[in-house]
This record gives structure tokens, sequence and C-alpha cells, in this order.
């Protein structure tokens, strides 16, 4: 779910298991065939790159990710991907990518402005003229941590076949919204549970588009869910597609 539990090998190797792949991949996918040169903010394993790689695309394809395990099994699994280990804050970049992304939520995992404004000045810097930078955000108004409850458990299996429980527990209600909460992995690879502790950010589609205006980036298309139907107020997700301006 997010990137924080996956500093440990034995967790990086069931992220894949425990987000399959989805319709949320096949929209990313499909802007990623359509571009010369891609860098993959929060890249996790690498799955999306990985992909197109196998696909054959020939462009330049960077994954950049702050956890060491995911970046792991992303090299395990192609090499002719560059995989950078580290976040915006440590890399600088001059207009070299006609499409960056962050997938997966990554970017409600940027929690303060100034990170917020850190990545997006980085992301404009990253892009060429006319390139995009795309991501999705949940929308608050869904109120999706409301389902992070305990009794939704989800069964995996790890690659030696032993079972792993999987579930999330909100930390109280949502404050200036930021939403805390335990993700706990229980089962055999393990003594005792592993309980990893996240925060995430939810800001509704105004406070979006200010920051991204605020860094030169201009919304041109937004949508509600991955068919691209229009974001409405009930809307899952608030798919944003900018361009540097």
């Amino acid at each position: 779910m997010v990137d924080h539990s996956f500093t440990d090998l034995s967790l990086a190797a069931l992220y894949d298991s425990l987000n399959p792949w989805g319709p949320g991949d096949d929209f990313y996918l499909g802007l990623v065939r359509e571009a010369r040169s891609v860098l993959d903010i929060g890249c996790g394993t690498g799955r999306l790159l990985r992909q197109a790689r196998t696909e054959g695309h020939r462009g330049r394809l960077m994954g950049l990710d702050p956890a060491a395990a995911m970046l792991v099994q992303a090299r395990r699994a192609r090499s002719d991907v560059e995989w950078v280990l580290g976040d915006t804050h440590v890399r600088s970049w001059d207009g070299e990518f006609d499409l960056a992304v962050m997938t997966g939520h990554a970017f409600q995992e940027l929690v303060t402005d100034e990170e917020i404004r850190g990545c997006l000045r980085a992301v404009r810097a990253a892009l060429a003229v006319g390139g995009r930078f795309v991501f999705e955000s949940r929308n608050p108004a869904a109120r999706a941590w409301e389902r992070w409850t305990p009794d939704r458990v989800y069964e995996i299996t790890d690659a030696e076949g032993r079972p792993v429980r999987v579930w999330h527990e909100v930390l109280g209600p949502p404050r200036e919204g930021l939403v805390r909460f335990t993700e706990t992995y229980a089962g055999e690879p393990w003594p005792s549970p592993k309980v990893c502790r996240s925060t995430l950010r939810f800001l509704g589609r105004e406070s979006l588009e200010g920051f991204l205006a605020e860094a030169g980036l201009t919304v041109v298309e937004q949508y509600g869910d991955w068919d691209r139907t229009p974001l409405t107020p009930d809307s899952p997700e608030i798919i944003t597609v900018a361009r540097r301006a």
C-alpha cells in the first residue's frame, strides 16, 4: 500500500503480490508507451518500467525510490533500466524526460508543504518543454481510510508458498489532511507480526492545483477513475495530468 513498509527485504518481496497489476497500471503503461523518456518517482519494485521494457520500449527509463529493498526486487528482474536509490532531493535533472509519473499513491507520502514543493520543483526541472507529469491521489471526499480496518484481512503467499496475512488500522481521526495508520504482516516467515507505521496526506483538487501552479506546472486533464471518467465530488481518485508551463 505504501513504500515506507518495504525497507525490509522480506516485505519488499511481497509488494507485487499484495498490489496485483490493475487498471491503474494499465493507465500508466499506456502513457509510458507513448513517451521517449520516462522518470518514475517512487517506482517501488519497478513493475511499470519493467513491463514497458519487456514490451520493447527503447527509450530512457529511470526508476527512483528511497527504499533499497524495493530496488533489489527491481534490479533482480531487469538490469536494462536505470534504477536509482534516493528521492527528488538527492537528484537533479535538466529537461531530460518527456514524462514523469508517481504511481501507487506515492504522491500522498509527501506529508508537508515543503516536501510537496520540493518534489514538484524537481519534477518541473526534470521535464522537457511540453513534458507531462501524471500522478494520482485519493479523493479525500471518498474517505478511503474508513475502510482500512483490521477486519479486512488480505491473504497472500510468499515466494516459498507460505501464507501471509496483512491488515491495516487507522490511528485516530484525520488531522489537517493527515491519516496515520499501521500495516501488519503475520505468518510463518516471522516469529511475530511485523507492524509498520505510515502517514498519508489527503489533498483536495484545489490544493493540488495550487501546489502545481506554484511549481510552474499547469493542469491539463483530471479524472476521477482509471477509465478516464470526469472528476466528481464522489470520485475515488484525483488523477492529474499536468504539463510544464
